[in-house]
C-alpha cells in the first residue's frame, strides 16, 4: 500500500506534495535501518499506519495558513511531517525527548526541504511560547499529556474546532476521558474505510488560556 492511498483520500495535492509523500517510503526505510524508529511491520505499511493515521486529524480540523501547531513526542515525526506537507503555510514544532529520534525527523525535514518545521530534543513542559493546537499520538494518558501542555494553548482561536489538544488514539476511552465534559472524539473509520481505523479515534480538548 503506497502513496496512492494518500492521494485517494486526499485529492486536491499539490505535484510538490504527491511527491513529498512519496519520498517518505525510501527515507524511512533507509533510516530506520540506521536507526529504528518504527517498528518492522510497520514500516512495511508506512503510508496506512502511520502517514495516513496522521492525517486523520486533517479530516477533523484543517490548519490555517500562519497557524502554529506542536507535535509532542513525534517519534520519528508523526503526525508532524504528514501534516507539515499537508498545510506548507502552518508552522510545526516538533518536539521529542529522544535524540535520536529528532535526527531522524530533522534528516527526513531536510530531505523533503519542509521550511515550515522547526524540531527539537526537548520535554513539552520545558517549552515556550504558544500554540493553536498540540497534536500527538498517544504518547501517554490524556490527564497526564494536559499537565504537560495545559499552558501552552493560544488565547484566540481562529479555526471552527477551539483551540488545544488533537490526539490520535485507539480503543475504548470511555475511562481516561471521564474527567473531561468538553471533549470531542471523532472515530476515523467514518473517514478511511480501512480496518486499522476501526477503532481508532482523534480527540479533541479544548485547553482554557492561562495567561
Amino acid at each position: 500500500m503506497k502513496a496512492e492511498i494518500i492521494k485517494n483520500y486526499f485529492p486536491t495535492l499539490t505535484p510538490k506534495q504527491v511527491k513529498q509523500f512519496e519520498l517518505l517510503e525510501p527515507l524511512y526505510k533507509d533510516w530506520n535501518s540506521k536507526i529504528n524508529v518504527i517498528s518492522r511491520k510497520d514500516i512495511d505499511e508506512l503510508y496506512l499506519r502511520h502517514v495516513l493515521h496522521s492525517l486523520g486529524i486533517a479530516k477533523v480540523q484543517g490548519f490555517e495558513a500562519g497557524s502554529s501547531i506542536m507535535d509532542v513526542g513525534t517519534g520519528g515525526g508523526f503526525p508532524g511531517i504528514p501534516l507539515a506537507i499537508l498545510y506548507p503555510d502552518t508552522e510545526f514544532y516538533l518536539i521529542d525527548a529522544i535524540a535520536k529520534k529528532i535526527k531522524v525527523v530533522q534528516e527526513v525535514v531536510d530531505a523533503l526541504e519542509l521550511k515550515n518545521v522547526k524540531a527539537a530534543q526537548q520535554r513539552a513542559e520545558k517549552v515556550k511560547g504558544e500554540f493553536d493546537f498540540i497534536v500527538s499520538r498517544a504518547v501517554t494518558s490524556m490527564p497526564d499529556f494536559v499537565k504537560w501542555v495545559r499552558n501552552k494553548v493560544k488565547k484566540q482561536s481562529k479555526h471552527q474546532l477551539k483551540n488545544g489538544i488533537l490526539y490520535l488514539k485507539g480503543g475504548d476511552l470511555t475511562q481516561e476521558l471521564a474527567l473531561y465534559q468538553t471533549v470531542t472524539t471523532f472515530e476515523l473509520s467514518s473517514f478511511f474505510k480501512e480496518d486499522f481505523f476501526e477503532t481508532k479515534k482523534v480527540v479533541h480538548l479544548p485547553l482554557k488560556y492561562k495567561g
